[in-house]
């Protein structure tokens, strides 16, 4: 108990602390004020006094040797929530797609289909590619379409034998996307598709708990057009780290597997793992929140006729703006308040909600931005 402990002390006081990391984003602009409200991710959280406290009474084990029983209940409690046999919980949502997508493949050569916004294709390091050898198909949705649909992957599919060609063995959805949901009925058609062809499905569900919040669709629901599921913890739910990969029994066991040969096979993580069933308890009914102060924000700006347009529609916690002028200028306006944003020297901005972003954080940025702009 006492080294667990000493690690709740060290990891309160790195919570604590401000810092700035520059090297983030290439175009953030670098600011030596302390951030009071930080709209730049969902992953900016902190864990909350009773968060830490759970996590400091954690009750633990190894769970390289499956004895860690925090981890267990988590995963346990995601697998029946999922509808699916088996969960692991792993570190990061990057990790979780990772493993994913290389248990489904097996002998190569093979090529994935993804969204060409998706963050296996753009945000991963070409991961996919690394670790599984196989080529990444990066679709677009067709013209005035938001979405995939069946009709476009179906045209994008390998599914001969020629030796020119890396057959098609996985296909990859991610749901929320840029802050708006992927209609279940996409879902339910492409997937349909790849399972005709025998092909395996993952779901990059990073959001997922925003979907199911916004909609009123179960997580079950969802779950049960996947073979794989990524969820992760550490962005709407406000854990420190964390994410959990279910699917079947075999499907887990080969994938713990490769978690072990990623680097991933850690140890008394149970004092992780409940930050995460404290946040499926307390942090997933403030979602709502989250999103209706998106909206709220973003009806604000548009009202005041500062210049702000709408990038995507605002379905979950995310607001997608193109400014007046380049982002850097209003990150640094902003900044001089404590408010964090990116910046960029483009006009795009993407603000992202989260449960210690307030109402009250709300109408300052907007009293900001106003007061700027009327100068």
């Amino acid at each position: 108990m006492l080294r667990l402990t000493s690690f709740i002390h060290i990891f309160r006081r790195s919570m604590s602390s401000s810092t700035v990391n520059a090297g983030l984003y290439r175009n953030a602009p670098v600011q030596n004020v302390k951030a009071v409200h930080d709209f730049r991710s969902d992953t900016v959280t902190k864990p909350t006094a009773e968060m830490l406290n759970v996590m400091m009474t954690a009750d633990v084990g190894d769970d390289v040797f499956d004895e860690d029983p925090t981890i267990n209940a988590l995963q346990d409690r995601i697998a029946d929530m999922a509808g699916h046999e088996a969960a692991l919980f792993c570190p990061t949502a990057t990790m979780t797609n990772q493993i994913a997508v290389r248990t489904h493949l097996t002998a190569p050569p093979y090529t994935v289909l993804c969204d060409h916004r998706a963050h296996i294709f753009n945000y991963e390091a070409a991961g996919i590619s690394f670790h599984c050898g196989a080529g990444l198909v990066p679709v677009q949705p067709a013209p005035g379409q938001t979405h995939l649909t069946a009709s476009v992957i179906e045209k994008h599919l390998v599914l001969d034998d020629d030796v020119h060609h890396a057959p098609t063995r996985v296909v990859c959805l991610e749901n929320t996307l840029h802050g708006m949901i992927v209609p279940l009925e996409n879902i339910k058609e492409i997937t349909a598709l790849a399972h005709k062809h025998d092909l395996k499905t993952h779901l990059d569900g990073a959001r997922i708990w925003n979907a199911c919040v916004a909609t009123g669709i179960s997580l079950k629901e969802y779950c049960s057009h996947f073979d794989s599921i990524s969820m992760c913890f550490s962005k709407g739910l406000g854990a420190p780290v964390g994410s959990v990969l279910v699917g079947s029994k075999p499907f887990i066991k080969k994938a713990k597997h490769f978690r072990k040969m990623y680097g991933g096979g850690w140890r008394q993580a149970g004092i992780l793992a409940a930050a995460g069933l404290y946040a499926l308890d307390h942090h997933l009914p403030l979602l709502t929140t989250d999103h209706q102060n998106a909206q709220y924000l973003a009806q604000t700006l548009l009202d005041l006729n500062l210049g702000f347009s709408l990038l995507h529609p605002v379905e979950t916690n995310m607001v997608w703006l193109n400014a007046p002028v380049p982002a850097d200028i209003l990150a640094e306006v902003l900044a001089k308040e404590g408010i964090r944003v990116f910046g960029g020297s483009g006009t795009e901005m993407r603000l992202v909600f989260h449960h210690q972003i307030t109402r009250e954080a709300v109408d300052k940025f907007v009293r900001v931005l106003k007061q700027f702009f009327e100068k």
